[in-house]
């Protein structure tokens, strides 16, 4: 080997090695700008609230601003396709909660690849979801709801934020395994559904606790059930749906986090460390107690697993009510 080739091959080597190493200090280095978290909906709503909550918690931890963006419409799939759209470097991420499961059986098709553009990264906060009823009604408990819609089908009324929303495919599948017929009167939003239980115009709606908690703790709404396996600590008098007489019913609401495929492992596994220690921490505890919801981190593979069933429970909601695809 001559002395110019050597000196060549040990040149490129150093470069080598010089690249690796520039590598490895800027993936010890994220984030070492700020990452933006895309909320494809309007500001104020649950995923909003969740991940501003979360957003403040990784900064703190980082030293570096995570940035919440709105990009609401089209049930969440213009932000995601924003989200699917990104560069695949650690810097855009996409808040979303069980609504995301369930964009394959609402729409035909989608402004991106549902099992290919986004990997999941972690879940962290877990909402039960809950049957509310106007405070001063004549419902006492979820078997006086359940029975009065058995003996006069289409006749008990829930509302939602529109057809293909987590609270409509909520309660018709509590219809289905009550085996109930309801009558379903979609709304512009949560909001205004809530405020069609409050005046008397539908008689229940289903929602996250998160969403109802400070009408029920005004004495404006009742609970009669709630998803999940144990009561919440925050309303012990309300039963779960199990212990109200509907087995099989395990609706929860979770919020998590995305990335675009192809983001770098090394990232990937800094997120889902910051994520759960922002889950331990005595605040995000407490905001989390308050509202009725577990403050938990779930990793990649769980949250995948989560995915995986919430889809093939709203499979088979979709199948059962012909829902037809937008």
């Amino acid at each position: 080997m001559s002395r110019n080739v050597l000196k060549l091959s040990r040149a490129t080597v150093a470069g080598l090695l010089s690249l690796s190493a520039l590598a490895a200090h800027g993936a010890d280095a994220w984030p070492s700008r700020p990452v933006r978290i895309i909320v494809p909906y309007a500001p104020g709503g649950a995923v909003d609230v969740a991940t501003r909550k979360i957003a403040q918690k990784l900064g703190e931890q980082t030293g570096q601003s995570f940035i919440v963006e709105n990009k609401p419409g089209a049930t969440g799939t213009i932000g995601v396709g924003e989200a699917a759209r990104a560069a695949p470097d650690g810097y855009t991420l996409v808040a979303n909660d069980s609504t995301y499961s369930l964009l394959p059986f609402i729409f035909k098709s989608l402004p991106f690849d549902y099992k290919a553009d986004l990997q999941p990264v972690s879940a962290f906060l877990f909402a039960p979801m809950a049957l509310a009823v106007n405070a001063s009604g004549t419902y006492q408990s979820l078997q006086d709801l359940i029975g009065k819609a058995k003996a006069a089908p289409d006749t008990v009324t829930y509302g939602s934020g529109g057809p293909g929303t987590t609270p409509h495919f909520a309660a018709e599948g509590l219809g289905l395994a009550a085996g109930a017929k309801f009558m379903h009167v979609p709304f512009k939003g949560a909001a205004e559904a809530t405020q069609a239980v409050l005046s008397n115009v539908i008689d229940f709606q289903f929602a996250s606790t998160s969403g109802v908690m400070g009408s029920v703790k005004g004495g404006k709404l009742r609970l009669l059930a709630v998803s999940g396996e144990k009561r919440l600590s925050v309303l012990p008098e309300t039963p779960t749906f199990a212990q109200a007489g509907v087995k099989d019913f395990g609706v929860v609401n979770w919020t998590g986090i995305w990335v675009p495929k192809g983001t770098p492992e090394d990232v990937l596994a800094r997120l889902q460390k910051e994520i759960s220690t922002a889950m331990t921490a005595a605040d995000v505890q407490s905001f989390a107690r308050e509202l009725g919801i577990e403050a938990r981190a779930a990793d990649a593979r769980e949250f995948s697993r989560i995915l995986a069933d919430t889809n093939a429970m709203w499979g088979n909601v979709a199948a059962n009510i012909n829902f037809q695809q937008r």
